[in-house]
């Protein structure tokens, strides 16, 4: 697909994103999360471009926690931001030495490490002005953490493209909520974005669970085409009536007659 065509696609659904769920409004100061791949990059150009031509005004900052790992290169992600004469902030941690002190054996390592800098965002957001942070999860992102939370957590679950946070002042928002990865992939390439490593222990890799529901997604595909966008639609229409009731037990289903 052409690089011009690409971009309408998905600015066309970030767009279409923003106004579903309402994730901006006038006067908004948004910090973006850039970590250096390529959800974050999309993320920041394809806002910069709605902020250009949107009939509100809003602003964005761009914000990198860097968590401490030993080789990141947070000044490739500084050069790029100057060089697009972004607004940005560079922000160094201890999250390494904290995740190693801290962690428990066998628990998610990418979990941990997302906890600790989101709670990094949230001061930041707050010492910076910005009563919106906007992170880069897209469509495969929300369907896989769907069947995560059915497979090994028991609950119906998956993100929110919108979510007050706990401090009750700062909105997450996900305006890539429409945007398949495989489109990220590509825009990524055509535009060159500087890609880093974040450099933990299980960089270039995913969480086995979840690389086990990338891949079963990948298979249902091939006989279902279109099952990533059936499956977000499932998320915004569910059905109360025909789910469990909160106080039903189905410890001991009754047996067949």
């Amino acid at each position: 697909m052409s690089t011009e065509k690409l971009f309408r696609r998905i600015k066309k659904q970030a767009g279409q994103a923003i106004g579903d769920f309402g994730l901006i409004a006038a006067g908004d100061r948004i910090a973006v999360g850039v970590s250096g791949g390529k959800d974050s990059y999309t993320l920041l150009y394809l806002l910069e471009e709605l902020r250009k031509r949107a009939p509100v005004s809003f602003e964005l900052i761009a914000v990198n926690v860097d968590s401490g790992f030993p080789g990141y290169r947070p000044e490739i992600i500084e050069d790029y931001l100057q060089a697009q004469n972004f607004q940005y902030r560079m922000k160094k941690t201890r999250c390494y030495q904290i995740i190693e002190a801290k962690r428990r054996p066998g628990s998610s390592y990418c979990s941990f490490c997302a906890r600790l800098r989101r709670g990094v965002l949230y001061t930041l957001a707050q010492e910076l002005g910005c009563n919106k942070i906007a992170l880069g999860h897209h469509l495969d992102d929300f369907i896989e953490t769907l069947l995560l939370n059915q497979f090994y957590g028991g609950t119906l679950a998956a993100m929110s493209p919108k979510l007050l946070a706990d401090n009750g002042q700062t909105t997450l928002i996900r305006p890539l909520v429409y945007v398949e990865e495989s489109d990220i992939i590509q825009f990524s390439r055509q535009h060159a974005f500087p890609l880093i490593c974040c450099a933990c222990p299980v960089c270039g890799t995913l969480d086995q669970q979840r690389q086990k529901m990338k891949q079963l997604i990948h298979t249902l595909a091939l006989d279902i085409p279109h099952i990533r966008r059936s499956m977000l639609a499932a998320l915004g229409n569910v059905q109360p009536r025909h789910l469990l009731s909160r106080g039903q037990r189905i410890d001991n289903p009754p047996s067949s007659p």
